[in-house]
């Protein structure tokens, strides 16, 4: 524990803006991982355990459309419509076999995609490690906010991810298929009676989480390594995401996600060993003090 640290650098303008961009970083990646897990659950509930895959595949396809190009527009553009296409796939072929059933039938097929995916990276890229490298428009100065360093890139980044944001929350609230969509959330049944394809609407909601996760994945791919099973340790802090945020919320997923991403930013100052405990335990308070999440709702 350095407390010492921590104090120090809330003290300093400059530590403060570097740390804050940092945890923005982080939590915008996050945010559009678990608002992808999130819109899969509210919709089909089904927890997506393979949901990290797809944020990895996402990098790889992206990496490799801009060795191909050399074009980053392109390059995103693959991996969040890379992984749009395969999320529709596996839904289709296999998640759509298990709606309804068992949540450890779901789980259990879900874990084996993890595995499989992992192996197909391996056979297609190699197990190493890969980076992609800062794309050409992005090797400028970095900019300087009180004294903190701030990268172009990072700016482009958080601006993608509270497009995202905005747009899926206006069209989930205000367009007709957000409003279909809501309405196959709540009750299936009726909206298939009325001549809606369910099927369909379950499909491109995969497809979107898939294509979320993808986005994230294409985004990242410039600022992390690249290896197989990448995606799991997203993964999971996805779900803490989700579960600070509330099921099914996509405010919540965007709060939560910030304020994790805060909490790893300036936890490995004060707490540089008890980094991922900081979020486990915050979650258990949260869980403690309101169990459906900060934006959950609660289940009539």
């Amino acid at each position: 524990m350095d407390l010492d640290a921590l104090a120090s650098c809330l003290a300093s303008p400059s530590c403060l803006v570097t740390q804050t961009t940092s945890g923005l970083i982080i939590g915008m990646l996050l945010f559009l991982v678990a608002v992808g897990l999130t819109l899969i659950f509210g919709v089909l509930k089904v927890v997506n355990f393979s949901h990290g895959a797809f944020y990895m595949f996402g990098a790889y396809f992206a990496m490799t459309a801009y060795q191909l190009t050399g074009s980053f527009a392109l390059a995103i553009l693959s991996g969040a419509a890379g992984t749009a296409i395969l999320g529709l796939i596996f839904e289709r072929v296999f998640m759509s076999r298990v709606y309804g059933r068992d949540v450890l039938m779901q789980l259990l097929v879900c874990y084996a995609f993890v595995l499989i995916f992992d192996d197909v990276v391996r056979m297609i890229w190699g197990p190493e490690f890969k980076s992609m490298g800062m794309p050409a428009a992005f090797q400028v100065p970095p900019l300087f906010i009180a004294g903190g360093v701030v990268p172009p890139y990072y700016l482009l980044l958080i601006g993608v991810a509270l497009a995202a944001a905005a747009i899926l929350g206006l069209g989930l609230a205000r367009s007709r298929i957000g409003k279909v969509i809501r309405a196959a959330a709540q009750n299936p049944g009726m909206v298939s009676a009325l001549g809606t394809n369910t099927g369909l609407i379950y499909g491109g909601v995969f497809a979107l989480g898939g294509m979320l996760a993808g986005l994230a994945g294409a985004l990242a791919a410039p600022v992390r390594s690249l290896t197989p099973g990448m995606g799991f340790s997203v993964l999971i802090e996805s779900f803490i995401v989700t579960v600070i945020g509330g099921m099914g919320s996509i405010l919540g997923a965007l709060i939560g996600a910030l304020l994790i991403g805060l909490i790893r930013s300036f936890g490995s100052l004060g707490f540089p060993l008890f980094t991922e405990g900081l979020m486990y335990l915050f979650m258990v308070i949260v869980l403690v003090s309101r169990p459906t999440g900060l934006f959950g709702k609660e289940v009539a």
